[in-house]
């Protein structure tokens, strides 16, 4: 079972690959993905140096984004269920990068927070998106074509 994720729109038939749009992050590059978990094959060469992989790179552009942000909150916006993205976030915290803290207004929710540590890789973080571009050899024409030709494949007409 294969999908693609690219530039935020799932494809697929991974059993648990999402169809959703989210045009506006960093984070809106090629992402393959077998069996249904991310893969980062170009990003691995440019992640290793800072400690990450390629779900936790994902989870990092959201919080540069916006921070402090809700665990809900960032699965919603990355795809991925809690069941998913709080393991991801234990490691994280784990290596310094983010915290995790009750929601003093709601303590069912779980606030996660950059370190100063994830602030001073944050510049390096910003240009691996640019590198894996780079790294899949398509010009910027080839990428919107491929990703318009998924949505149009991942969005059937009605017939």
């Amino acid at each position: 079972m294969n999908s693609i994720c690219l530039f935020g729109l799932w494809y697929g038939t991974g059993g648990t690959s999402k169809k959703r749009v989210t045009f506006g992050s960093n984070a809106n590059l090629v992402r393959p993905v077998r069996g249904g978990g991310p893969d980062g094959t170009h990003a691995k060469p440019f992640l290793d140096p800072l400690g990450l992989t390629f779900p936790q790179y994902l989870v990092m552009l959201e919080l540069y984004a916006s921070a402090p942000r809700s665990v809900g909150d960032l699965g919603n916006s990355l795809g991925m269920d809690t069941g998913t993205i709080t393991p991801l976030l234990k490691r994280l915290d784990t290596c310094g990068m983010v915290t995790r803290m009750r929601d003093p207004e709601d303590e069912r929710r779980v606030l996660v927070d950059l370190t100063p540590a994830a602030h001073s890789i944050k510049d390096e973080v910003w240009t691996i998106s640019g590198k894996i571009k780079s790294a899949c050899q398509m010009s910027e024409d080839e990428i919107i074509a491929l990703r318009d030709t998924l949505h149009d494949f991942a969005h059937p007409a009605k017939i």
